[in-house]
């Protein structure tokens, strides 16, 4: 673990019921000031394995330290359980760091000791194995490694998401890094094409003004992009998707 990168805690979704509206005349469902992205709600054990693909952004450089994480998850929309795995991406005492992890809701995230660069093709899944067992896999295909751990975690499931977030450090929400665009692909739910709409996804609003913004779904329902907003653009409604419902390239062997 780089010992210069500050200890993380994701959270649920921090809804801002304030500015509902605004996500709602940009075509989307609900608003927060740490998520962007997608999220699927039912009832509860309605959710029992989750998988996706995304690729690792860069980080531009900023004045101050600012922070972000692209994951995958169970629970944490409507509900404080989560268990999610994905990699982080933030710019301290002047550099940018990336890594990969795996959290369960109240610890703080842990460190998986693998590399991860921008640009890289990740690949996450997580699996209930038995009444409290769970599986958490994140695959790095650009650098061929697999990370597997197995834990216990009996929060509701009702819910699903392909988030990204502005952690929180030393009890604070942190600011959005200047992140390049979060393309996320092959979203499936309970081994099934996600079939994402417009309506379950949400804008990342902080200090009022929207920061973080998804493309609508593509055609097949499972791929869509987060992009990162800044205040000299105002972004479009319904943005068409630039991302395919192909996978990501794999390398061969894992």
């Amino acid at each position: 673990m780089n010992h210069s990168i500050s200890v993380k805690r994701h959270q649920p979704c921090i809804k801002d019921k304030t500015n509902t509206s605004q996500a709602r005349n940009k075509g989307f469902g609900w608003s927060s000031s740490n998520w962007s992205g997608y999220a699927i709600r039912g009832k509860k054990g309605a959710y029992h394995r989750i998988s996706g693909e995304w690729h690792v952004p860069f980080v531009k450089p900023s004045a101050r330290s600012t922070y972000s994480s692209a994951w995958i998850g169970i629970d944490g929309f409507g509900n404080s359980n989560l268990i999610q795995t994905g990699t982080g991406h933030t710019f301290e005492n002047g550099k940018a760091h990336y890594y990969a992890w795996w959290e369960i809701l109240p610890a703080f995230e842990t460190i998986i000791p693998l590399p991860v660069s921008p640009g890289d093709s990740m690949q996450a899944s997580i699996i209930k194995i038995s009444r409290t067992k769970w599986c958490i896999t994140l695959r790095n295909l650009t650098r061929k490694w697999i990370f597997r751990t197995h834990q216990c975690y009996t929060g509701p499931q009702s819910s699903a998401e392909w988030i990204l977030e502005a952690p929180k450090v030393s009890g604070r929400i942190t600011a959005l890094a200047r992140v390049s665009q979060v393309p996320f692909n092959r979203c499936r739910i309970n081994g099934k094409r996600a079939k994402l709409t417009p309506a379950q996804g949400g804008i990342m609003l902080q200090n009022k003004i929207t920061i973080a913004i998804p493309s609508c779904p593509s055609a097949c329902g499972d791929a869509f992009t987060v992009r990162r907003i800044y205040r000299h653009k105002r972004p479009s409604p319904y943005m068409s998707s630039s991302v395919r419902s192909r996978s990501i390239p794999r390398h061969r062997p894992h």
